[in-house]
């Protein structure tokens, strides 16, 4: 197979690209009371020497009580956990690498399994996670309001660390995404409404407010899901007229990559085309767009959380669609948590050394 496409450099803004290759964005709860430790510096430094061309790390909550349901999910808030992420960073930049935060605020959550709770009761636009599930408070103006700030707070706070980018977390069923889906927002306000397109306010609202604090030539990527995972099969927008309206505000607000989330990419989404999300998200706006799900294996993410392996897999429809121009950017989740070094072996094509995914390597900071 031919993967030179994905050792082409990528430039925009403050993102200096060596190649095409993204880590995606992969939970880990390796930070106890929400600090990173040396370990998950030294982790993320040796994504950087495996030759990765953009970092971005596991999700890392903004500063509100109930932002997080893991009590090992990383902060980004708080003087301490602050200088967690600065010695990640510096390792990272010390390897060659770059890399953002993806910033995060969970929503309306389940309780975690290990039975800890934030000190308040979870947040979201109507108190709901799924339909007819409610675990939590419905967001008042004021929570609104200080909750969009909260992001732009960690926004500065990761321009002023030194990151080269940060991303908004925007999928999957967590806060922002809350708001996009009619079954968990019910609002009759402004933060409502009955279209897909009314209901981005609060994102172009947060993109808006971290814009501010970051300014204009810092890149800012936004996560987005089609699925939920209450309903692996759904689709927010439901033809290519809908996905441009919920699209387009979010560009206009300040995003610079569209990074378009997929079970596995090679799926179409929509009849008639074989575009898959990222693919029909850069037609639609002319922005970047990153496409991931269950790239170079056999198996998608959702089997590796029930216990599944998965093996090693072709990268030739990928490179196909990259070379085409679907997407610009690839994201590569289990892969690369599994074996820091899969960039490099990919582009030395040594592929008899692929090691694949087992569940083992989720209980791990897997370093070499």
């Amino acid at each position: 197979m031919s993967t030179q496409s994905l050792f082409q450099p990528f430039q925009l803004k403050t993102l200096n690209l060596k190649n095409r290759i993204v880590m995606a964005p992969m939970t880990r709860s390796f930070s106890p009371n929400g600090v990173p430790t040396a370990d998950v510096a030294k982790y993320y430094q040796k994504r950087a020497e495996g030759e990765v061309g953009l970092i971005l790390s596991e999700g890392t909550v903004i500063d509100r009580p109930s932002a997080s349901n893991d009590a090992n999910v990383p902060h980004f808030y708080g003087e301490e956990a602050l200088a967690g992420w600065k010695r990640v960073i510096d390792s990272v930049h010390t390897a060659g690498g770059q890399m953002g935060p993806q910033i995060w605020h969970m929503g309306i959550m389940d309780n975690h399994h290990s039975g800890w709770v934030p000190p308040v009761p979870f947040e979201g636009p109507s108190g709901l996670n799924r339909p007819g599930n409610t675990n939590g408070s419905t967001m008042t103006d004021k929570d609104i309001e200080e909750t969009i700030l909260a992001f732009g707070k960690a926004a500065a706070d990761a321009k002023a660390a030194g990151f080269d980018c940060l991303e908004l977390h925007g999928a999957h069923g967590y806060l922002i995404d809350q708001f996009f889906w009619e079954d968990t927002n019910l609002r009759a306000d402004g933060y409502g409404g009955k279209t897909l397109a009314e209901r981005t306010r609060f994102a172009t609202d947060v993109i808006k407010e971290v814009r501010k604090q970051v300014g204009n030539d810092f890149a800012v990527i936004i996560r987005l899901s089609q699925f939920k995972p209450s309903n692996y099969t759904y689709k927010l927008a439901s033809t290519p007229q809908e996905m441009e309206a919920w699209l387009q505000p979010l560009v206009d607000a300040g995003v610079d990559i569209l990074h378009c989330s997929q079970r596995r990419f090679w799926e179409p989404e929509f009849e008639g085309s074989d575009l898959n999300f990222a693919g029909w998200a850069k037609k639609l706006t002319g922005t970047p767009t990153i496409t991931v799900g269950s790239v170079g294996l056999s198996g998608d993410f959702f089997g590796a959380f029930a216990g599944e392996s998965s093996q090693p897999s072709s990268l030739d429809e990928l490179t196909r669609r990259l070379d085409r121009g679907d997407f610009d950017l690839v994201g590569v989740g289990r892969p690369i948590l599994a074996d820091p070094n899969w960039v490099a072996k990919i582009k030395t094509g040594r592929t008899d050394e692929l090691k694949g995914f087992s569940k083992e390597a989720l209980g791990t900071l897997v370093m070499e």
